[in-house]
């Protein structure tokens, strides 16, 4: 049984007519090789089926062709979401993508460490992962191109950044809450004070804080419920807000995700939504469409996709200025709110 024949660098360099080390360059996009020589070269490349070698074009060229990209928890629906931005442009460069999920604290020391080093990767993308004092000079010392995507730290600014100004999301959501006429506003979100330095729920607690206070709304304390990140945990938030004597007539959930544990403790207490109370979450997941979901969207995919460019910009000209982006967010209303029943008292 014959089995096909491997075809080499020789070989194409054999049917070009020149040297194998020109060919290298062409297929690394040397400026050493002419033109009109390359896309010869490249074409008989084609019609061959040569594939290089991985490591003899990293050896050649003094590179890992390897990003690296540190995400925390990526199966949260916000956080993939972003990843699919970045993987769709990934894909079509020459880089090998290497995800390094953050899932404990033990990950997050250790990832700042070890994975912004030249033999590691020759590019990092942070995704929804801030990183906190001792992490941040790390990454400002670092050797390797980096980009924070839903993340910053102030004496970052050397980096390029992808973020969300996740204050005026959360004044959208709590002043649409306001404008419909609720004054009981209740808020889900998650523990503040985390290992991880989240931010995001922390700084949509401040925007919705900002609006109670410039509509002279007093801030009531029962009416704000932290727990872990999750539907389970927002639904157990949710029974102790509506257990109160005086419920809230509208909650604000940190996530969708938590949105969802809200609506499910709702039904729980026979509660009507949005009669009974309005609903409102923040990210605009495919499921706050499908459940029809009041919620503030924020570019997630995009976000993604815009730091992968912003690293491949850099990897091509480490001088460039670094870049911060502030993206978007954008109130989507859907059927999860509405005005408060006469009875409730706003």
């Amino acid at each position: 049984m014959s089995s096909k024949k491997t075809i080499t660098i020789r070989d194409v360099a054999r049917a070009a007519g020149v040297s194998p080390g020109t060919v290298s360059r062409a297929i690394n996009d040397s400026p050493l090789v002419n033109p009109d020589t390359c896309e010869h070269i490249l074409q008989i490349v084609q019609e061959m089926g040569y594939r290089p070698n991985l490591m003899a074009r990293r050896l050649s060229t003094g590179k890992t062709l390897a990003i690296a990209v540190i995400v925390p928890f990526f199966t949260r629906p916000s956080v993939s979401e972003r990843l699919n931005g970045a993987v769709s442009l990934l894909t079509e460069s020459r880089y090998d993508l290497v995800i390094h999920n953050i899932e404990t604290t033990e990950h997050y020391e250790n990832c700042f460490v070890k994975i912004p080093d030249r033999n590691q990767a020759d590019g990092v993308l942070i995704i929804s992962l801030s990183p906190a004092e001792p992490e941040a000079a790390q990454l400002a010392d670092a050797d390797v191109p980096i980009v924070l995507i839903d993340a910053d730290h102030p004496a970052l600014n050397m980096l390029h950044r992808v973020t969300v100004d996740d204050v005026e999301g959360g004044r959208q959501a709590t002043e649409h809450l306001v404008e419909l006429g609720h004054r009981r506003i209740g808020f889900v979100g998650d523990i503040i004070e985390n290992p991880f330095n989240f931010g995001s729920s922390r700084d949509r607690f401040l925007g919705y804080r900002q609006v109670l206070e410039e509509a002279g709304i007093p801030f009531r304390p029962e009416y704000y419920v932290e727990n872990q990140h999750g539907r389970q945990e927002a639904r157990e938030s949710a029974h102790k807000l509506l257990r109160l004597p005086q419920p809230p007539t509208a909650i604000f959930a940190a996530s969708d995700t938590q949105a969802v544990g809200v609506l499910e403790a709702a039904m729980e207490a026979g509660l009507g939504v949005p009669g009974d109370l309005s609903i409102i979450g923040y990210d605009d997941i495919e499921l706050a469409d499908i459940l029809q979901l009041t919620t503030i969207r924020q570019l997630l995919f995009e976000s993604g996709r815009r730091g992968v460019e912003l690293l491949l910009d850099a990897l091509e000209d480490a001088s460039k200025e670094p870049v911060h982006e502030v993206l978007p967010t954008e109130l989507v209303v859907r059927s999860t709110t509405a005005p408060p029943l006469p009875n409730q008292g706003g």
